[in-house]
């Protein structure tokens, strides 16, 4: 096949570290990944997309996501309220009607949000397993992922423990053994699980969260079981206060350190959050290699509080950046994500705390790390062809003095030109191919009025 070759950027962000992180020149593509950087002779038989006017930077890595949630956005009771009603009011208390095509279209809307924002792989955390589902959850995950072209990592979710709530109108979330839960994890990892570098499809094993979704006791079964299979391991982990005081109430010891006296922190672990941490949390997760999906926006609108994302990148620990579930967020934007970080480490922290080039940084490098996707995140000869390329032909960025910030510094609804996943252009022009956009808008709204009745 003939070569496909970027040229006439405005510049590369590579997200290398140090100076090689920004660069000049044209990209060849060739067989999915990047053959060369920099002054590209033409050859014969060249495609080329043109990229004039834009900035080109890696595609952007989602490292944590609830899919099922795009059809359950702004509901009224969970506007106004922190995390533990929130949770009560809106995915617990309509779970049970979410059927295989209210998922269909909810797993369509949020990765074509996200394709058209630049991101190029999801992980996303699905917690949502029943034995009486009349679907394959999973399969309509990564079915939808492929049929897009989304790299796509299910952290497969679920809970072992019933947990009550204040209000018996809500239907109790589907519960099994952990017995049921390895076995199904398992299961998966045979049909779909890629351990390459720059694998498409991926399985990780995601327990709702250590606490109040495992019982005491089997955490250290759970981890090792999941490291015999060759899977990573996720969780939620200190979003709230509540989780502090539950850990020090129930185990005398703050989260992380709990969590790292039972083996389950290391460099094939992350965790989602990670708010309310004081400086010796911060310190065992950069000390294990430890990662964190910082999700600003909806810990944000969920007044749950800052992550201290800078503090720990500062102790050289992994950071990455999710969009979390657009229930709590009421949209799935990654390029949003970055701003609003960059300037909530900034508000916390001061004016140092972050860069625009760090925290891009975390939205692509750093995203690729955490998830164990070593192939992907950079701009570099042999790295996969995941690519963004940003049209600054906007008014928004008009007057920017340095364009390759402009993604995180001036925030708003970016403007795709082009994506690649692997080379292949998966968003042509700003649209992406083949997809009947007012189909799926009617779809979502029937969708909606239905799981609201």
């Amino acid at each position: 096949m003939s070569d496909l070759v970027i040229r006439s950027a405005l510049g590369l962000f590579t997200a290398l570290d140090g100076p090689a992180a920004r660069a000049q020149g044209d990209i060849r593509i060739r067989d999915g990944r990047i053959l060369a950087i920099g002054e590209i002779p033409p050859l014969p038989g060249d495609r080329i997309i043109d990229a004039s006017g834009c900035i080109v930077t890696p595609g952007l890595v989602n490292t944590h996501h609830h899919l099922f949630q795009s059809v359950l956005k702004g509901i009224a009771a969970g506007i106004n309220v922190p995390l533990e009603p929130w949770l009560r009011m809106v995915p617990y208390a309509h779970w049970h009607r979410l059927d295989g095509e209210a998922l269909a279209v909810a797993a369509e809307l949020g990765m074509v949000e996200l394709l058209l924002q630049g991101c190029t792989t999801l992980a996303d955390h699905h917690y949502l397993f029943d034995a009486a589902q009349n679907y394959d959850a999973a399969q309509i995950l990564f079915e939808t992922a492929e049929r897009l072209g989304l790299r796509f990592v299910l952290a497969r979710g679920g809970s072992a423990i019933s947990r009550s709530f204040d209000n018996d109108d809500i239907v109790p979330m589907p519960v099994e053994s952990v017995e049921q839960m390895l076995s199904a994890t398992e299961a998966l990892a045979h049909r779909y699980h890629d351990p390459a570098a720059d694998g498409m499809a991926r399985v990780a094993l995601a327990p709702t969260t250590p606490f109040w979704s495992l019982p005491a006791g089997s955490l250290p079964e759970v981890i090792a079981a999941t490291r015999a299979m060759g899977l990573r391991l996720h969780s939620h982990l200190s979003e709230t206060g509540t989780y502090v005081d539950y850990a020090l109430a129930s185990f005398g010891q703050r989260p992380i350190p709990y969590v790292a006296s039972q083996g389950w922190v290391g460099e094939d672990v992350w965790y989602a959050h990670l708010v309310h941490l004081d400086a010796d949390e911060v310190a065992i997760l950069a000390e294990t290699g430890t990662g964190m999906a910082h999700c600003p926006q909806s810990n944000g609108r969920l007044g749950s509080g800052i992550a201290p994302a800078s503090a720990l990148a500062a102790r050289g620990g992994r950071v990455s950046l999710g969009v979390d579930g657009a229930a709590s967020n009421e949209a799935a934007d990654l390029v949003s994500e970055m701003h609003v970080g960059w300037m909530f480490q900034r508000a916390a922290h001061g004016a140092g705390a972050a860069t625009c080039e760090e925290v891009l940084r975390w939205a692509t490098a750093g995203g690729a790390d955490v998830l164990g996707l070593a192939a992907i995140g950079t701009l570099a000869p042999g790295q996969a062809a995941d690519i963004a390329i940003f049209d600054l032909a906007h008014p928004r960025y008009a007057g920017l003095h340095d364009p390759l910030i402009a993604p995180v510094a001036s925030g708003g609804a970016a403007h795709l030109r082009h994506v690649l996943v692997g080379g292949r252009q998966v968003v042509q022009d700003g649209a992406i191919p083949g997809l009947d956009l007012p189909r799926l808008m009617a779809r979502a709204a029937a969708t909606v009025q239905r799981m609201a009745g």
